[in-house]
């Protein structure tokens, strides 16, 4: 299979997209992953531009990467200046790196406008910048920036700027979409054309619209063997070439080789990674690796896939280290409800009445508001109250909650009063503080609830989303509560509906809580049935 170079700019172009910034060890966090996952260069940054991205440089030194090349970013020499005594590629050359990218202009309106030079003078900077590098550098890769529209005014004049980077010793041509207008069909014989300049060829697009991965994808078919791109497609305006669609759909679609199976199977690990440091929201509907990739909804699709992945799936998930998720709605059927059950380890069947039970509890809960897509732990316990009966550790006798603030620059705090029957039958009462409503009942619960359950006190909430339902109604409108909890184990999604916020929040939040210790005791009899299995067998 041909081999495609995978080049990763999302510590520098990525870092331009709008709400987007690294500290430094999130730049190192990135390189660890993009190593594991096998990308094969990783370009951290313009060095001299910032301290944080001179940093960069000194410290990724210190990491034992196996397969990452690292790359300096800059651009060629200033018209006026010579290529020794330019403060940009001599701070590219403090940068110790084994590849250096730089970038020059290709497109005469530039030339022109931007940098004022004569079509001569742009050559030679091209040319002795490159040359200036490559005595020094390992590996030197040009950027043909603006590459694709200076090859549509004037193809001669781009492709002259190639030959110049070329004859002076470029590694690599990387063909530059950078306004990212270019269309699938005007790339494929520009890349043609730049072949018989340059043999390794890269390819870097921008997504203005939408389709640098498209772009991506033809160039490497016109013979490009480099793509230049960001993990989820980071960057400045609309963003750079999605690599986690670019490496699938060259690996697995086009049969090209850009990383081994193994680390093809870290791709949505690398992706949810990056959305974590960034501090963004993954986006569930994207190809591959969203959460929502290979989800399915309709009962219809359910029973299919479970006969054969093929029918809805175009790949197998775990082929990108995502999986197959089933969502239960409204829409669900009774494959729905079987699969979501084997997926909680509880065996049941079509034909059992308790599935139909679920059914019409499940229908009848979204009708008012109810939603279980992301609160699958309350789902497991609906489920569980129709197979053998509610799970209920305490019940609440009453609570009241109050919100105060004492003046103009205080802040507000809130204090609840929780009253509950304890599994032993006893009355508890307690009263606690917080910062808001449902800190404060969060903090009360705990302390009625921890000298039963100690295990409470490893139970943290994650998240806390509000959403209003029916919004024509104002502030007399439904709202949806969605929190998100976790442990050292693992991380569960509770919802709760009613007109009042704080109902809602409560019922989500006892969902938290009933989930935590259903959750315990399954896996302490899952434990002990496998302890009592290898008696069995030696007795």
């Amino acid at each position: 299979m041909t081999r495609i170079a995978i080049y990763d700019t999302t510590l520098r172009d990525g870092t331009q997209s709008e709400d987007v910034a690294f500290t430094l060890h999130d730049k190192l966090r990135i390189a660890e992953e993009l190593d594991a996952c096998g990308i094969g260069y990783v370009e951290g940054g313009w060095p001299g531009s910032n301290p944080r991205d001179e940093e960069f440089f000194t410290a990724v030194r210190r990491l034992n990467l196996k397969h990452a090349r690292v790359a300096a970013f800059g651009s060629t020499r200033r018209a006026n200046v010579a290529a020794a005594d330019d403060l940009n590629l001599r701070q590219l050359l403090k940068a110790e790196t084994p590849v250096v990218t730089i970038v020059g202009k290709t497109w005469q309106l530039h030339v022109q406008e931007d940098l004022k030079i004569s079509r001569q003078q742009n050559l030679d900077v091209i040319g002795e910048s490159v040359a200036y590098l490559k005595q020094r550098v390992d590996e030197v890769i040009f950027d043909a920036e603006h590459f694709f529209d200076g090859f549509k005014a004037d193809p001669e004049r781009g492709l002259e700027c190639l030959r110049a980077a070329a004859e002076a010793g470029a590694d690599v041509l990387a063909l530059c979409d950078t306004r990212g207008g270019s269309m699938p069909g005007e790339i494929v014989p520009a890349v043609q054309a730049a072949l018989k300049v340059h043999k390794r060829l890269g390819i870097h697009c921008h997504n203005d619209c939408e389709l640098a991965v498209a772009n991506s994808l033809a160039a490497v078919g016109a013979g490009a063997t480099q793509v230049q791109g960001t993990i989820n497609g980071f960057g400045e305006r609309c963003g750079n070439a999605n690599l986690c669609s670019v490496i699938p759909n060259l690996q697995i679609k086009l049969g090209y080789q850009c990383v081994s199976a193994e680390q093809l199977k870290r791709l949505a690990h690398l992706s949810h990674t990056v959305y974590e440091l960034a501090n963004m929201e993954p986006y569930k509907r994207q190809a591959y690796v969203g959460q929502s990739a290979f989800a399915h909804k309709g009962g219809l699709h359910v029973a299919a896939v479970q006969k054969n992945r093929e029918t809805y799936e175009h790949i197998d998930p775990e082929r990108v280290g995502n999986h197959q998720r089933v969502l239960v709605s409204d829409l669900a059927g009774r494959s729905s409800v079987v699969y979501k059950a084997k997926q909680f380890g509880l065996d049941l069947d079509g034909a059992n009445p308790a599935v139909k039970r679920v059914l019409e509890k499940l229908k009848q809960l979204e009708s008012t508001g109810f939603q279980y897509e992301g609160a699958e732990a309350s789902f497991e316990l609906l489920m569980q109250e129709a197979l053998k009966g509610k799970v209920q550790h305490f019940k609440l006798l009453s609570y009241s909650v109050s919100d105060a603030k004492t003046g103009a620059n205080e802040t507000p705090s809130a204090e609840a009063v929780v009253m509950i029957e304890g599994p032993d039958g006893a009355s508890v009462h307690t009263v606690a503080r917080g910062n808001g409503p449902l800190n404060a009942l969060d903090r009360a619960l705990r302390k009625a609830l921890t000298p039963y359950f100690p295990q409470l006190e490893g139970l943290e909430l994650h998240d806390y989303k509000v959403r209003v339902l029916g919004g024509a109604d104002g502030t007399d409108a439904t709202v949806r509560v969605l929190i998100e909890s976790g442990d050292a184990d693992g991380e569960w999604g509770t919802v709760g509906v009613s007109p009042n916020v704080i109902d809602a929040s409560w019922q989500a939040l006892v969902d938290s809580f009933e989930y935590k210790l259903y959750k315990d005791e399954k896996e302490k009899a899952k434990a002990a049935r496998s302890e009592e299995a290898p008696a069995r067998t030696t007795s």
